[in-house]
């Protein structure tokens, strides 16, 4: 039976190295497929961190607006909320197309 079976596959190098080569791929838990599970959310996430540091800084100019002065205050709350004054009529010109 041993016979059939190639000498390389007889080989004490050959058969430790597949078989560590398959210990790193498929059963140790640094996996090639929980390596890439784990760089891809990595991914996601540094994506997900540009996206709210970009708002913070949206955020703490809107802040600085805001607390100025009296000015900056209108200025914000009719850009931002469309409020108005009693007397005022507000137009909202929508330039999409």
């Amino acid at each position: 039976m041993f016979k059939r079976i190639p000498k390389l596959f007889k080989n004490f190098y050959f058969l430790t190295a597949f078989l560590f080569v398959v210990w790193m791929i498929a059963l140790d838990s640094n996996n090639v497929f929980t390596r890439y599970e784990l760089s891809s959310k990595l991914e996601r996430l540094e994506d997900e961190q540009e996206y709210y540091v970009e708002k913070i800084e949206e955020v703490r100019k809107d802040h600085d607006e805001l607390f100025g002065d009296q000015m900056s205050l209108e200025k914000f709350a009719r850009e931002k909320y469309l409020m108005k004054k009693e007397t005022e009529d507000i137009f909202i010109v929508d330039e999409t197309e």
